[in-house]
């Protein structure tokens, strides 16, 4: 059988046979590897058992002594091209696995599941490459390699150099390829003599830097043209200012091609030989030329397993970038920890299990004088201030609504001013300009997501009951407001409360059919924004799920509501009186003042991709980690309402009395 023919094998169970207390103690492992197939054990192998190791680990003799003496099936695991934040040695579980029944593949000496994939795989169906072409770029706009935890403070070095790339000694995948201190060092020399007068960068490997492991070149290999870099630098940025990259075995290498670079190649990785690096030793058995797509297609989607911790699956390699989309975002963002203040005392324990997993949160009256720290403000708080991040909830946001306690599932983080304040510009405002354009895999994405959201009939509160049945006629959704909102105090235009609007769209709609919604927290008497609306409306409707009420209407006016995007998601003609910031894109008909830099024209999918995937953070409610706005989905459908008691009512009337004291920002 191939190595890619393996679809039964999650329902062919395999005893593995293992000698490394690695697989008994590493819990993702082992669940990767049931998932997969087989079943972890102990002993000696029986007929039909397979004996697993860990590469070429020190403790992989172990497993080859017994598989040699038993005839078993010898079964090779490696970590992912993709595995993690940081390295295995913090402790952090992998993304995927290598399981390779020939080989490994940085070992040339036998063919790897991988290079027969390269070698015999047609490598040509459309649908496999276009997805191959759009993780590349994806792994690039994100910034992503093996371990994405660099430092994106850290500059590059000015561009114009030439890479080398050290690893440590010892490793097996040096050794595989013959490598030495001699090799290394002809490598460097071949380096400068290949360049003359171009400065050398040396990469030192990260265990390298961090007093981990040696590698092949100290101080000692320093001198006015050549230097060592030790920082965390993005790779993918290091890869954009150099000239050349020469490497022994590295996945860097593998990075660089992925980069537009054909490396100098020293050794023998499973990169190497297929017309796209310059081989010092090319390998005999690879005689085909692959594209930077199939190579990508091979190792990246075809050859790995996979696994999405929160529904605790095997996946495809898009899930694991939406997994390191929301993982590396969150590390980024909060490694250095947050100072915050305006946050409502029962927001902080959520705040803190949001933001605080790398450090922990200070909570302050106000922004410390000297911060050593980003300084976060719930975003009514922080009106004008400058030089802060704003906090508010998402527009997929729970089960119930914030007025009465519910925690979000969802929360935006803007350091230019804050989605509902058109007075200023927004970090929203520049990703819906960016999404003007967007690539296939944005666009398939964001299409998937419109398609769950309007299927599940999910909005921001997913509060209520089903929609009665409505007159017949052009029916007109009015969504209520809360009329002191922020919202509405900066974003509305001339007509700023409920019964205003009503009149403006009776007004404009004469014959229409005017359907009011009243805001669900002005419904559960927790703000203002009451209206008698009986006179102007035909049908007013009480404690109904708003996504229920679009799919029975033609079109929807409002002031600033989100009512209007999530309409616009559902193909509605939308008008608006105010600006909210699905407004001046070209998507709706805006009577009122909507800022003039909204200038781009994005697709309504532009305007979701922006909206709902890079702009939120989204929380897993289970583990409290960041998570894909999918997985925030999937709960939102599947999770029944938060409870909220007469207790949390109460608190939730009086929540103001226990806030934080804070002046406001000005």
């Amino acid at each position: 059988m191939q190595p890619w023919a393996d679809s039964a094998e999650s329902d062919r169970r395999t005893r593995l046979l293992v000698y490394n207390g690695g697989f008994l103690t590493q819990g993702r492992v082992r669940r990767i590897l049931s998932l997969s197939g087989f079943d972890i054990a102990l002993g000696l192998p029986r007929e039909g058992d397979s004996v697993g190791v860990w590469g070429q680990s020190p403790t992989a003799h172990r497993g080859e002594r017994v598989a040699a003496n038993r005839a078993a099936p010898l079964v090779r695991i490696e970590d992912a091209f993709l595995r993690s934040l940081h390295p295995g040695r913090k402790k952090e579980p992998p993304l995927g696995l290598l399981v390779d029944r020939s080989g490994v593949h940085f070992d040339p000496a036998h063919p790897s599941d991988l290079e027969t994939l390269l070698a015999t795989h047609p490598l040509d169906d459309t649908a496999l490459l276009d997805r191959a072409r759009g993780a590349i770029l994806r792994m690039r706009e994100l910034n992503l390699t093996k371990y994405a935890a660099f430092d994106p403070d850290i500059p590059p070095p000015d561009p114009g150099y030439v890479l080398v790339v050290d690893q440590t000694r010892g490793d097996a995948s040096v050794s595989a390829s013959g490598g030495d201190m001699a090799r290394f060092r002809e490598m460097l020399a071949i380096a400068q003599e290949e360049n003359p007068g171009s400065r050398v960068i040396i990469k030192a490997h990260p265990e390298t830097s961090l007093g981990h492991r040696p590698g092949h070149f100290g101080p000692e290999a320093e001198t006015e043209r050549v230097t060592i870099l030790r920082d965390r630098v993005n790779p993918w940025d290091l890869m954009e200012g150099a000239v050349a990259v020469y490497t022994l075995s590295s996945q860097l290498g593998f990075d660089a091609i992925l980069a537009g670079h054909k490396p100098r190649v020293f050794g023998q990785p499973f990169y190497a030989g297929w017309g796209l690096t310059q081989d010092d030793r090319p390998p005999a058995r690879r005689q085909r030329n692959l594209t930077r797509a199939q190579l990508f297609a091979a190792a990246m989607i075809l050859y790995p397993k996979w696994y999405e911790p929160f529904r605790d699956r095997l996946c495809e390699l898009e899930d694991v970038l939406d997994t390191l989309e929301a993982q590396t975002r969150a590390w980024r963002e909060d490694r250095l920890g947050w100072t915050a203040s305006g946050m409502r005392l029962w927001k902080r324990r959520h705040m803190q299990r949001c933001f605080g997993s790398w450090r922990k949160l200070r909570f302050t009256a106000s922004r410390p004088p000297n911060p050593d720290r980003p300084h976060m403000v719930w975003a009514s708080r922080a009106r004008a201030a400058e030089g802060v991040t704003r906090i508010e909830d998402g527009f997929l946001r729970s089960r119930g609504l914030g007025a009465e306690l519910v925690p979000p599932l969802s929360l935006v983080t803007d350091d230019l001013g804050i989605y509902y304040d058109p007075t200023r510009p927004s970090r929203l405002e520049d990703w819906i300009a960016a999404r003007e354009t967007l690539r296939p895999d944005q666009e398939a994405r964001a299409r998937r997501l419109v398609k769950r959201l309007v299927s599940e009939g999910l909005s921001k509160y997913n509060t209520g009951g089903p929609c009665p049945p409505l007159p017949e006629g052009h029916r007109i959704l009015v969504p209520g407001q809360v009329e002191d909102d922020a919202s509405i105090q900066l974003g509305a235009g001339s007509v700023r409360t409920n019964i205003d609007l009503l009149n403006a769209v009776r007004a404009a709609n004469p014959e229409a059919i005017l359907i009011y919604k009243p805001h669900p927290d002005v419904e559960a008497g927790l703000r203002d924004g009451q209206a008698d609306a009986n006179d102007v409306a035909d049908v007013v409707l009480h404690d109904v799920d708003p996504a229920q009420v679009l799919a029975h209407v033609h079109e929807v006016w409002t002031m600033t509501s989100l009512l209007g995007f999530e309409a616009l998601l559902r193909g509605l003609k939308v008008t608006t009186l105010g600006a909210p910031f699905y407004a001046g894109w070209g998507l709706t008909t805006d009577l009122g003042s909507v800022p003039a830099r909204r200038g781009a024209r994005p697709s309504i999918l532009g305007l979701v991709h922006a909206a709902l995937i890079d702009y939120p953070r989204y929380f897993d409610p289970i583990t409290g980690a960041a998570c894909p706005v999918e997985v925030a989905i999937e709960h939102l459908a599947q999770n029944e309402p938060a409870p909220t008691g007469i207790a949390n009512r109460l608190l939730s009337k009086l929540q103001g009395v226990f806030a934080t004291y804070a002046p406001l920002w000005r």
